[in-house]
């Protein structure tokens, strides 16, 4: 094959355009070849309907003297507890987008995305506490994995896209997903954009140039970064990072430097929240000389290396759901795995400060709803849980576990201990409770 550029076509009113108006400007230009590539995701029941109408549309156009032909390529998705399907759904399409480019010999790959694709972008990162990068919004142009990745209509606002498709008398999909509000999206495209859109008219223009200014810092940002992660990593180990000299830093460049090593190594970024709970908890972490695990992350902290074990399958954006009520009844002591928590709970015998093994035949083990009470000690003051974490200096990630309640009492809390309301009596039978968290 000759001289080619690749356009990501879903059917769809967008890409439909752009298609369409990268065959005709191929046409004139002569010998260059336009490849239509098509992911079929097998999410939607009219995605078979929708690879016909590509593979239709495609032939058609190339009876009628335009330089295209159609790609596709079938991805099946698999989800684990935790991850979102946007997220699977994105990175699968832009792998299957990446391999049928590199096998057909091209390097650039045509985006549809306007302008209000960018202002919503904008828009989504704001809500999810991005940093510099996911405030860019999306770049017009931007190479990964050899190929260019290019988006020639994000400056351009969508009725220009409409009326280009009317004028052409353009055939497209719809596709049904957009319907669908539990994606952040379509929650924002349907319940958020029209009420903005009439208090503030201007605002896709307004915000997809605020975005563009934010780009225009990226390189002065990215230098910036690189230079405060410079001698942080682990020799030969990329995927560590020296914590100790790390926490040295000002709470700006810790974020600044952990945005950028989690960035290159996971391959996602991470949000705002979770660079200011880590930038914050890790130095005291390491001043207790505490190891940690983040989970959701990847991430462990240990002897003053913080590394990344895994990149993160989760959508960081949307804590993973802990799992509802379950019922135990512990008649011996040991380990009692709880794989649906993550953890262990480790039953011991104890002389003092343990509960009466009767009280364990009955648990019901819940996640934090809000407004539970917790006496630390005999004689003090129940108080929130918030309230004892804080005291106690129980960091955020350590309190996931599972709580234990006999009927409406609550007995055990992971990282406070036996609820004092529940010690057996000096001299009784008890066993002690300890919650293992299980390792990344």
């Amino acid at each position: 094959m000759g001289a080619c550029v690749a356009v990501a076509f879903s059917g769809g009113r967008d890409s439909t355009a752009l298609l369409h108006a990268t065959a005709c400007a191929a046409r004139e230009s002569g010998g260059l070849q336009v490849l239509a590539l098509h992911v079929h995701h097998g999410l939607s029941s009219s995605a078979d309907s929708w690879l016909r109408h590509a593979e239709s549309l495609c032939a058609e156009w190339a009876s009628q003297g335009l330089p295209v032909s159609l790609l596709s390529r079938r991805v099946v998705l698999s989800l684990s507890a935790g991850q979102s399907l946007e997220a699977e759904a994105r990175r699968a399409r832009y792998g299957a987008l990446t391999e049928m480019a590199t096998q057909a010999g091209c390097d650039l790959i045509l985006l549809a995305h306007h302008r209000r694709d960018q202002a919503e972008t904008l828009l989504l990162q704001a809500l999810r506490g991005g940093g510099v990068s996911g405030l860019a919004g999306m770049p017009q142009q931007v190479w990964r994995d050899d190929i260019c990745w290019a988006r020639p209509w994000l400056a351009y606002p969508r009725e220009a896209i409409e009326a280009y498709v009317a004028r052409h008398e353009l055939s497209f999909v719809d596709d049904d997903s957009n319907e669908d509000e539990r994606f952040a999206r379509n929650r924002l495209r349907r319940q958020v954009w029209p009420a903005l859109v009439a208090a503030f008219p201007q605002a896709e223009a307004s915000l997809a140039t605020s975005a563009s200014h934010v780009a225009d810092c990226l390189p002065g940002v990215l230098a910036w970064q690189s230079a405060l992660l410079d001698g942080l990593c682990m020799p030969a180990q990329p995927a560590q990072l020296n914590a100790v000299a790390w926490s040295a830093l000002s709470a700006a460049e810790r974020r600044a430097s952990l945005a950028l090593w989690y960035r290159l190594q996971a391959g996602q970024p991470l949000p705002g929240t979770w660079l200011e709970r880590l930038a914050q908890e890790v130095p005291a972490m390491l001043f207790r000389q505490h190891p940690g695990r983040w989970r959701e992350l990847g991430l462990s902290l240990y002897r003053g290396v913080l590394t990344l074990e895994a990149p993160a399958p989760f959508d960081l954006a949307s804590p993973t759901p802990l799992p509802d009520a379950q019922h135990l009844c512990i008649q011996n002591a040991g380990d009692w795995p709880l794989p649906d928590w993550h953890g262990v709970l480790r039953v011991s015998l104890a002389s003092e400060g343990g509960v009466s093994p009767s009280l364990l035949k009955g648990l019901s083990l819940r996640p934090r709803s809000g407004g539970e009470q917790f006496q630390a000690g005999p004689g003090r003051p129940p108080r929130s849980l918030k309230k004892q974490f804080q005291s106690a200096g129980v960091p955020t990630w350590d309190r996931q576990g599972p709580l234990l309640y006999a009927g409406e009492q609550l007995v055990f809390v992971p990282g406070l201990g036996v609820d004092a309301r529940c010690l057996a009596a000096p001299g009784q039978p008890q066993w002690a409770l300890d919650w293992v968290p299980a390792t990344c």
